[in-house]
């Protein structure tokens, strides 16, 4: 396969927008500009530094030359005390603005403290004991994932850093772990002190006995029927890129990469007639949860597994540095993320934004029958996407933009099931089987999009718009005619809703004050595609803590203030904090500055095919014009037949 990675614009490169990500030097002055400011020890950690971004009015009053002023905003955690602080640092006067304790909260869990919690459960006598039960003697093949340990109102772990790790065991070290769960036995480690203070261990089950590898030098035979399919675009790409903006097919939008969203799109608009219109000012992936729906009814190291991968562990953190030619095909343009560790240490991720072109196939056509004239023309779509790695998971997020206006994101599953192990000869009640032994258990991944709109302009509305069949009578005597009725969402209440495609349901954003050519107010409509709604009951802890999953609609009226739907600290937190605790007041969000928050979610029942590596699986939504242009946008686009490439 053919691919070509376009040059990437240098590390040193000044500023040139309020918005760009924090560059390495920029960083390292923040964490510098704290440690010496507060005097800081050896005890604190810096859960994440990252661009303390600058208000709209700021942004969207900014020009090119004027002079920027750079923040960075910071979360550090003093493993000594416990206690969690938020640091606002200037860097262009190199002086630290704030610095405020944030009580009974605890920051997401650090890569740096995911190695140290699996060094400190391997040197814990009571998990040795516990591996020695069960004929387990090789330290160094047993596998550790610390887990989040969510919040279950149990008192002797109120006020506790913690985490519930997971356990398996290899056969040799390049073995897949998973293949072996060591079942029944869950180290509980107390991350301020780095030290196990219990070995829950609910009894043995037997090993799995099969192994489940999958690297290609396990694979005893591969496929020898399948021909090259190169990628080439000899003119080079149609995209250009200036720092971080970029420019494509009247698109243009801002890149932005943080430690706990990934990938962040600012100031997305669409050049129409000469002027480029506002759909989106920031667009992120706000917060995911993976539920599990395993009973605690009888003793279980499964009921407490559910993970917020975006607010626990953070979703940038974990991004992938892409391979050429593996994870994106054709003429690539890189985009490196930059970020420090525990101990202020700046990172760099190379290659964890990958943008580049793909053919869509037909985007429009007709064929007049009569003179036997045709036009087509083929749809390219820019892609703008990352990959994260979430223990055994992978999940790739994409966006999509499309020549005729269209916005997709999309989420891709992959990587490994987690596992667990049955006796022989049992059949699991809350999961599959994947192979003799090993089990799948059902769960659902839930995530949520902020989407802060501005359809030419800040003063939106969010209309619901339904398709109901009319009864037979006077008004419809055949039985063949249906209606179509939006119905204005006034306030935050009103605007908690739940997809239902039996009404062909979507959701409509608008400008009321700037109509299109026949006169209706301009807007963009927000499309679901498959999802689910969460099976925990309502007394649930997770149900309590990632509120914002029952509902697939939310919206509420922009604050700088209400970034996350399950609040700015999920891990460990009892719950009510975000999307719940914001709309109890009902504002008004009619004719405003709106934000948008989209639920959505796949419910995965896992199945034999999905083992040992699970093929992709597909979820997200759409924004699609809805009386934004006077006509078919893509109008202008070239005959596709010009290009030469349609027949061999």
């Amino acid at each position: 396969m053919t691919s070509t990675a376009l040059p990437k614009s240098s590390v040193s490169s000044s500023v040139q927008h309020p918005l760009d990500p924090l560059f390495p030097e920029e960083l390292a002055i923040a964490v510098e500009t704290v440690k010496q400011q507060q005097n800081l020890g050896n005890s604190v950690r810096f859960g994440s530094v990252t661009l303390h971004e600058p208000s709209k009015v700021v942004v969207k009053s900014f020009k090119p030359g004027d002079p920027i002023r750079r923040e960075a905003f910071a979360i550090l955690l003093d493993n000594a005390t416990g206690k969690t602080y938020e640091a606002i640092v200037s860097i262009t006067e190199k002086t630290v603005v704030s610095y405020t304790h944030i009580p009974d909260v605890q920051p997401s869990i650090m890569l740096d403290e995911f190695v140290e919690c699996e060094e400190a459960v391997k040197a814990s006598p009571e998990f040795r004991a516990a591996l020695e039960k069960r004929g387990i003697t090789d330290i160094d093949l047993v596998m550790i994932d610390p887990w989040s340990a969510g919040n279950f109102d149990k008192e002797d772990e109120k006020g506790l850093r913690l985490s519930r790790a997971f356990c398996w065991i290899r056969s040799d070290s390049n073995d897949n772990g998973y293949a072996r769960p060591i079942e029944g036995v869950v180290p509980v480690v107390d991350l301020n002190k780095m030290e196990v203070i219990r070995v829950e261990d609910y009894g043995i089950v037997p090993l799995p006995p099969q192994s489940g590898n999958y690297e290609r030098d396990y694979i005893p035979k591969f496929r020898d029927d399948l021909k090259p399919l190169d990628i080439v675009q000899p003119d080079g790409p149609s995209f250009e890129v200036n720092g971080h903006k970029v420019y494509w097919q009247k698109w243009h939008f801002r890149i932005g990469f943080n430690p706990r969203e990934g990938l962040v799109l600012y100031d997305i608009g669409y050049e129409d007639e000469g002027k480029i219109r506002p759909i989106i000012y920031r667009a992120s992936l706000a917060e995911m949860v993976v539920p599990y729906n395993v009973s605690g009814a009888t003793p279980s190291n499964h009921f407490r597994k559910n993970a917020f991968d975006v607010g626990e562990y953070g979703i940038g953190m974990l991004a992938n540095s892409l391979s050429l030619g593996c994870d994106c095909l054709g003429v690539i343009r890189y985009f490196d993320a930059y970020l420090t560790n525990s101990t202020g240490e700046v990172a760099t991720i190379e290659n964890a934004i990958c943008m580049h072109e793909e053919d869509f196939g037909i985007l429009w056509k007709h064929m007049d029958w009569r003179t036997e004239n045709t036009e087509v023309r083929r749809s390219r779509r820019l892609v703008v996407s990352f990959i994260a790695t979430v223990g055994n998971y992978e999940y790739g997020f994409y966006w999509y933009f499309y020549q005729d206006g269209n916005i997709q994101f999309e989420v891709k599953l992959t990587g490994i099931v987690n596992t667990a192990a049955i006796a022989p000869n049992q059949d699991p009640e809350f999961g599959v089987l994947l192979a003799p032994g090993l089990v799948g258990h059902v769960h659902q991944h839930m995530f949520n999009v902020r989407l802060d709109m501005t359809v030419d302009g800040d003063q939106n509305s969010v209309s619901e718009v339904n398709t109901e069949a009319i009864p037979l009578g006077p008004k419809n005597p055949y039985g063949n005619a249906c209606q179509v009725t939006s119905t204005v969402l006034k306030t935050e209440q009103e605007a908690q809703r739940i997809v239902d495609p039996f009404k062909a349901r979507y959701w409509k954003i608008e400008n009321p004050s700037i109509t299109n050519a026949v006169g209706k107010p301009v807007g963009y409509k927000l499309m679901p595609s498959d999802t689910v709604l969460p099976f925990a009951h309502p007394e649930a802890k997770v149900y309590q803590r990632a509120t914002f999953m029952t509902k697939n609609l939310w919206v509420t009226p922009y604050s700088s203030e209400e970034k996350y739907p399950a609040g700015n600290y999920p891990n460990q937190h009892p719950g009510g904090d975000g999307l719940p605790k914001w709309t109890e007041g009902d504002r008004a969000i009619e004719n405003t500055d709106v934000v948008v928050w989209y639920t959505f979610g796949q419910h995965h029942i896992p199945r034999p095919e999905d083992w040992p590596v699970m093929p992709v699986s597909y979820t997200g939504f759409l924004l699609k014009p809805n009386g934004f242009f006077k006509q078919n946008p893509a109008m202008d686009l070239p005959p596709s037949q010009k290009n030469g490439h349609c027949h061999s």
